[in-house]
């Protein structure tokens, strides 16, 4: 009987201590891996569990991340580095019109739901949108700059579409068209008259 009982206190005891070594292990495991100071760890963008804000200054999907390349750009175009200027404005546009059409995805879903984040949301796709047809005029300057007018062209049209002929962008855009021979009536027109209709009497 008293072995009986001295076995189970054994085994009992055995127990807690390998439950005790099992759940030191892994803080040990934890300390081990801390990064340094000078080397910090990299972080996988595909794990769901890195909760890491994308607004950071080093993060490409963010306002911050385009204008950075917009910046790029324009110290290439600076050193007349066009094909360089071309590619980072490329990118630039890329993000610009990835977050905004995110934002307006968001502004949709929270349509209805809660007023004040569906305007925040809308807010920034206007201001990513924006940023777009910005990097895309700077763009369509690039190839003029290159004599490669069948590229800037279909570029122009898309800032006119987009923010429409009567913006300051727009004007812009379609001043462009108008140096470039693509269109021979020019807008706004002399006199400040910008409609075919006739004035009213």
């Amino acid at each position: 009987m008293n072995t009986a009982v001295a076995v189970t206190l054994m085994r009992r005891t055995l127990l807690s201590v390998i439950a005790v070594l099992s759940l030191l292990s892994p803080v040990n495991a934890q300390v081990s891996q801390l990064p340094g100071t000078t080397s910090p760890q990299p972080i996988d963008p595909n794990d769901p569990n890195n909760l890491r804000p994308i607004t950071q200054s080093n993060s490409l999907l963010s306002i911050e991340g385009g204008d950075r390349l917009v910046k790029e750009a324009d110290q290439a175009v600076s050193a007349q580095n066009y094909p360089l200027a071309v590619k980072k404005l490329q990118e630039a546009r890329q993000v610009y019109n990835q977050l905004s059409n995110f934002y307006q995805e968001l502004n949709s879903s929270f349509s209805g739901i809660d007023n004040r984040v569906s305007d925040s949301q809308r807010q920034k796709a206007l201001v990513t949108a924006q940023k777009r047809d910005e990097a895309t005029f700077q763009l369509a300057l690039v190839h003029r700059a290159q004599n490669q007018p069948e590229l800037a062209v279909p570029l122009l049209i898309q800032i006119i579409k987009s923010q429409n002929p009567t913006r300051d962008l727009g004007k812009k855009a379609y001043k462009q068209l108008f140096e470039l021979g693509f269109v021979d009536s020019p807008y706004p027109r002399e006199g400040g008259a910008s409609s075919s209709s006739s004035p009213k009497k």
